[in-house]
Parts: C-alpha cells; sequence; structure tokens
C-alpha cells in the first residue's frame, strides 16, 4: 500500500491520533522508546540543543481516555485481561495509553515488517504481555539486554544498568538482515583461534553473529559529541544496529516517540525513509539540526501538525442510505447510545472516533445515535454520552 504522506515527514502531535490516519502496511520497521512509567518528570538543559523539551512520565487514571479503554475492552479481550492484571491505576494507567497506540502501530506495519520497543524493568514484565495480546505470542523474537557502564552504584540493591528491547515481527517472512549486524570478537578468541589444534574458527574470522546481549554499545555520557541535552537521550549506534538488522535500502522507518531524533538521523545515515512523530515541536528542530550538521546539507525533511488523511479505504458518501440501511441492521434499529428503538429515519449517522482524534468516515468507525443523544455526545467520545446517560 503505498504511503499517504511525503518521505522524511515529522509530525507534532499525538502519535495515536497521526497514525489512525496512516494507510495500513506502509511502515518496514518501527522503533519506539515510549514513557517508561518511571514515576518522573524530564526536561532538557537550559542552554542545550534539546533546551523546552520536556515530558511528563507520572501515570493516574485521570490521565488516560475512556475511549482507549473502550476500544481495548470491546474489540480485543485478550489485550483487556492484560490491563485488568496491572497491580496498580498507574500501571493500568500507563499500559492503557500504550495499548491504544500498540494497536495502531501494528495495523501501519508491513507483514514483512517489526517492531522494537525499548522499555526497562519498570514495566518490561507487562509491556510484553501487551505485546503478546497485539501481536501474538508466536510473533516474539527476542527479549534484547543493553547493558551499559553509566549511572551510579546501588549500595542497598545491586546496580541497574541495563534496559530491555523487545523485538516482535508481524509475520514470519520478517527482515532480518544478520551479516551486517556482526560483531568484533573478543582478544581471548582471537588469540585462541591462531592455535591451529583445535581451533574452532579461522584466525581471519573477527566477527561474530551478535547476541541478545549488548555490552558493545555504551550510553552517551555528558560529554558525547552527539548528545542534544535531550534527557533519555539513545545512542546512533543503537539505533545503527537495529536499522540496518531489520530494514533494506530504501525501507521505511517510524518512531512513533521519536524525541530528539536519533532514529530518524540513523535511519538517514543508512539511506532508509523515515517518518517521526513526538508530541514536542522541539523534535522537528533536532531532525533539522542534527541531519545538516552531520551531512551538511539542509534536506527536504516536512513538518506537520495535521492528522493525515487515509487513502487505502474505500468510503461511500459518509450520510449515504446504503450506509444508514447497514448500520441499522447491525444495530437492530435501536440507538447506540440509549438503546431505544427508533425508525430509520430518525437516527443519524455519528462517528464513533471523532476526526480530531484520527477518526474515519469507514462504516467501522460509524454508528446511529438519536438527536438527544447525538446532541448530548457532540465530538466527545461515547464514554461521555454513556456518563451522562447515567445521570439523568
Amino acid at each position: 500500500m503505498p504511503i499517504n504522506w511525503e518521505p522524511k515527514t515529522i509530525w507534532t502531535g499525538d502519535c495515536l491520533y497521526i497514525m489512525r490516519g496512516m494507510n495500513s502496511e506502509t511502515v518496514d520497521l518501527i522503533y519506539l522508546d515510549p514513557p517508561f512509567n518511571s514515576k518522573a518528570n524530564y526536561a532538557a538543559p537550559i542552554g542545550s540543543q534539546a533546551a523546552g523539551a520536556a515530558f511528563k512520565d507520572t501515570w493516574t487514571l485521570t490521565d488516560i481516555d475512556v475511549e482507549w479503554i473502550s476500544l481495548v475492552e470491546n474489540d480485543h479481550p485478550a489485550l483487556y485481561r492484560v490491563l485488568l492484571a496491572a497491580m496498580t491505576g498507574s500501571d493500568k494507567s500507563y499500559l492503557a495509553y500504550m495499548a491504544a497506540r500498540l494497536l495502531e502501530m501494528r495495523r501501519v506495519l508491513k507483514s514483512t515488517g517489526s517492531i522494537y520497543l525499548h522499555c526497562d524493568p519498570t514495566m518490561s514484565h507487562y509491556l510484553k504481555l501487551v505485546m503478546d495480546a497485539v501481536f501474538g505470542h508466536a510473533s516474539f523474537l527476542n527479549e534484547i539486554i543493553w547493558h551499559y557502564q553509566t549511572g551510579g552504584a546501588g549500595k542497598q540493591r545491586f546496580s541497574r544498568k541495563h534496559d530491555v528491547i523487545l523485538l516482535y515481527s508481524k509475520a514470519k517472512n520478517y527482515v532480518f538482515n544478520f551479516h551486517d549486524v556482526k560483531v568484533s570478537r573478543s582478544e581471548k578468541s582471537l588469540k585462541r583461534a591462531q592455535n591451529q589444534k583445535g581451533a574452532r574458527i579461522s584466525a581471519s574470522d573477527v566477527s561474530k553473529m551478535a547476541t541478545d546481549v549488548w555490552t558493545d554499545i555504551q550510553a552517551l555520557n555528558p560529554m558525547a559529541t552527539e548528545r542534544t541535552g535531550y534527557p533519555t537521550q539513545k545512542p546512533l549506534m543503537l539505533l545503527n544496529r537495529i536499522i540496518r538488522a531489520s530494514s533494506n535500502s530504501g525501507d521505511v522507518v517510524l518512531d512513533p516517540f521519536c524525541g530528539c531524533a536519533t532514529t530518524l538521523v540513523a535511519a538517514d545515515d543508512v539511506g532508509r525513509s523515515w517518518v517521526g512523530i513526538d508530541i514536542s515541536p522541539k523534535a522537528g528542530d533536532l531532525v533539522k539540526r542534527r541531519i545538516a550538521d552531520r551531512q551538511g546539507l539542509w534536506l527536504d525533511i516536512v513538518q506537520r501538525t495535521d492528522i493525515p488523511k487515509r487513502t487505502d479505504l474505500i468510503i461511500p458518501r459518509y450520510k449515504s442510505h446504503e450506509r444508514r440501511r447497514m448500520l441499522y441492521g447491525r444495530q437492530e434499529g435501536n440507538c447506540a447510545g440509549c438503546k431505544t428503538h427508533f425508525e430509520a429515519r430518525n437516527l443519524e449517522v455519528d462517528h464513533i472516533i471523532s476526526k480530531g482524534k484520527g477518526g474515519t468516515d469507514h462504516i467501522s468507525n460509524l454508528q446511529l445515535l438519536c438527536p438527544s443523544c447525538n446532541r448530548i455526545k457532540g465530538n466527545r467520545g461515547m464514554e461521555y454520552l454513556k456518563m451522562k446517560l447515567q445521570i439523568r
């Protein structure tokens, strides 16, 4: 399916709403480094390249849109059971936030595509269950441990020195270029290879297959030349390995939480097309600056704030007679709000997910409401209508 945006586009906005407007199966690789539910807030230092970038990583039940819960509960029962298993309200709200967005990522990912979810031990156990429910347990490929030396030493527990990267494919015919991501052998291994008696490798074979424990890539230190000041910035070397392993030249790489744009810069370096989304407009400024600094030229980077319009759906006229008849039959003549039976001419076509949140005119996103329910709901979600009907 052709993409419905320009290559090298970066959006400012909620990735859920932006992805809802993207055509299905248009992305070859997704890498996301979302909030971790770390119970902390982050901001880039004043004077750094990323100054002005900030995000909150504390979660309560008031942070979630009830639409996300309804979506999961109604259409994805296995995923909903994972949300119910969460121990605290904070965990539930975070997982509901992630679940709604991961469902859209699966839709936009090609059948040959893969997704890397970067997290830490705070929520990795829950996120693996969410990923199993969204992509299927059989699609799990690796739990990559990224071990680094930076950070303090613990005196009340073992020092925390690793992140978790969950790798899933969408289907069995996924891309994996293992020859492109070999790592250097240790000096000890190469020395052992010099002994012709019993040597298992050739002395000239200086590289080997990478394992799922990555110790050769260090987190950025405060003096690293590529550091922008963004609080959770990851090294280019890490993203370079991921992109080379799971995409080919010209493929489309999506980062829906692109932050300081490291994924986009790494994709550009190795000849991939890319698309990025971030809630902060600072991401667009950073990707332009970083690519220009590295390549010495100003590339055609598109910045947008609107929701794209899908072109992969055959959508008849919004309020056509045929659609009203289909909806009337599906709802058995009842209003989707108050459940009262009406004649067809007394029901009105309404969006389940509003266009302002990425909803489309597709039949799956339409319903019939009586005039009273439609006025109460307005452009809000169905949970608002349900709440108002309970109060009356």
